[in-house]
């Protein structure tokens, strides 16, 4: 049996600014208060696996435990945005996690839930596909900086993407909403995380962030650089 050794960082393992600068940003987005012309809104995508059972379960006996045969029927990609402030989130899937994609999801806010506002402050994963620039390549020139000027990117570090709650809320649906079934057609795992965002909202759960600044430089006080005078 062979064995690998597989690193998971979840904090820089020696003080890194780059990662602190991203951090403070970050928690500093999260204590401001809330503001209806400026909303603070979350966004992450995480790949899913379409699987599709061939032909109808054969029910188990006690000889045999009970038996699927299923094929995969291609990928997706579910792209989640989440408002903590606002106790609202939204999921959507689709076929591909390209820049294309991001842009006309993150388009839709912008004109739609968020029509009315003057700034969308985007916490997402510092990916070279989540920048202003996807939006010119999908858009004509004149819609792209309408919706470039109203929207300001909120970088987590590298290493960090825990610090974006969008990742938080993805997880909750995972458990909640896909573990352990199989989707076979994109229209159904459409169906069912929308269902899933619908249901929550309607609970009106909001999300409760603790940690602040202060408890950063105190709590990671190891990630932070040595001040040499």
């Amino acid at each position: 049996m062979t064995q690998r050794k597989v690193e998971y960082w979840v904090i820089p393992p020696q003080a890194d600014a780059e990662f602190v600068a991203n951090m403070e940003q970050v928690l500093e987005t999260y204590e401001k208060p809330y503001d209806r012309d400026c909303p603070v809104v979350c966004m992450d995508e995480q790949p899913v696996q379409l699987v599709k059972e061939t032909r109808q379960a054969m029910a188990g006996t006690e000889e045999r435990p009970r038996r699927v045969e299923y094929e995969r029927a291609g990928t997706a990609s579910i792209f989640l945005f989440s408002e903590p402030l606002g106790c609202w989130r939204q999921a959507t899937a689709r076929e591909r996690r390209t820049k294309a994609e991001r842009a006309v999801e993150v388009a839709g806010l912008l004109e739609g839930r968020y029509g009315d506002c003057a700034k969308l402050i985007l916490v997402c994963d510092n990916l070279n596909t989540h920048t202003k620039g996807a939006f010119y390549e999908v858009f004509e020139p004149s819609r792209a900086r309408q919706l470039v000027r109203r929207l300001e990117f909120c970088y987590t570090p590298k290493h960090g993407s825990w610090l974006n709650i969008a990742e938080n809320e993805l997880s909750s649906m995972t458990r909640q909403c896909l573990g352990g079934r199989r989707m076979g057609e994109l229209r159904v795992l459409q169906e069912e995380v929308s269902a899933w965002a619908t249901d929550v909202n309607r609970r009106q759960r909001g999300v409760d962030w603790q940690m602040r600044v202060e408890d950063a430089r105190c709590k990671l006080k190891s990630v932070y650089p040595k001040i040499m005078m």
